[in-house]
């Protein structure tokens, strides 16, 4: 339950719209929700703004189903990662209007797409077989109320390919860079641009890049400024942290 549907709520007790007792039910299971196999925080769309996320690897398609339909009760925004097609078709019995990308592997429900959203995030990937990484955390974003612009494969092997781009990382809020291989892109955008560069190692790669590991390291390692790193294929994490770093530079120039 976010602010605006709690505010709905008090607002329709106020005129009369929806009894006491029926509003008692609904804020009885505000904080969290104990339904057995898992314990869902209701509270989290009023401290963080955007509602709990389900991670559905490690879930069967029921318990995915179960957890999505009572959240999307709650707000009118829903996203889950890391998921497959039967865990689609098992939600989407219960919520008919939910949509799946198999790009990103999320589901996810958005009824409020007329939300505005905000400008200053770019996603870069070096290759376009990391862009099932950057769609995860385009669409957390986007979600999230931000409108990513993407710029892909660009990656070390080709640098001229990145220098056309340069004025739109200069004028960035954020940059995400996506990354497997040696991952040293993260380093080259990071000494392009006075923005915070989010690092995302992705696992893309031979043997020796041992499922990303090798990029993380590089990344953690950069020599460039500003330069902060996650965890491999955590498109979702970064995704989340762009915009939350976006929120905060965007809400100050609004109150100038």
């Amino acid at each position: 339950m976010d602010q605006n549907v709690l505010r709905g709520l008090l607002e329709a007790v106020a005129k009369g719209e929806e009894s006491v007792d029926d509003a008692l039910t609904s804020l009885r299971t505000l904080p969290f929700e104990d339904i057995g196999f898992a314990t869902l925080d209701h509270h989290r769309s009023l401290r963080w703004g955007f509602p709990e996320v389900i991670y559905c690897a490690g879930k069967t398609p029921a318990q995915v189903a179960d957890i999505a339909s009572r959240l999307a009760k709650r707000g009118p925004r829903l996203l889950a990662t890391r998921a497959t097609s039967a865990h689609y078709v098992a939600a989407r019995e219960r919520i008919p209007d939910l949509n799946y990308s198999p790009l990103s592997r999320c589901i996810w429900l958005d009824r409020a797409p007329e939300i505005a959203r905000r400008k200053g995030l770019v996603f870069v990937a070096a290759g376009t077989s990391d862009l099932p990484v950057l769609e995860e955390a385009a669409l957390t974003s986007d979600l999230m109320g931000h409108t990513p612009l993407r710029i892909i494969d660009v990656g070390v092997a080709g640098l001229h390919r990145l220098m056309p781009h340069v004025p739109t990382l200069q004028s960035a809020n954020v940059v995400v860079v996506f990354a497997g291989m040696e991952g040293a892109l993260a380093s080259v955008v990071g000494g392009l641009t006075d923005a915070p560069v989010i690092a995302v190692p992705t696992s893309v790669g031979y043997g020796a890049s041992f499922g990303g590991l090798a990029a993380l390291l590089a990344m953690l390692n950069s020599c460039a400024s500003g330069v902060a790193v996650v965890n491999v294929d955590n498109g979702f994490g970064a995704g989340f942290m762009a915009a939350l770093i976006n929120n905060r530079i965007t809400s100050t120039e609004k109150t100038k």
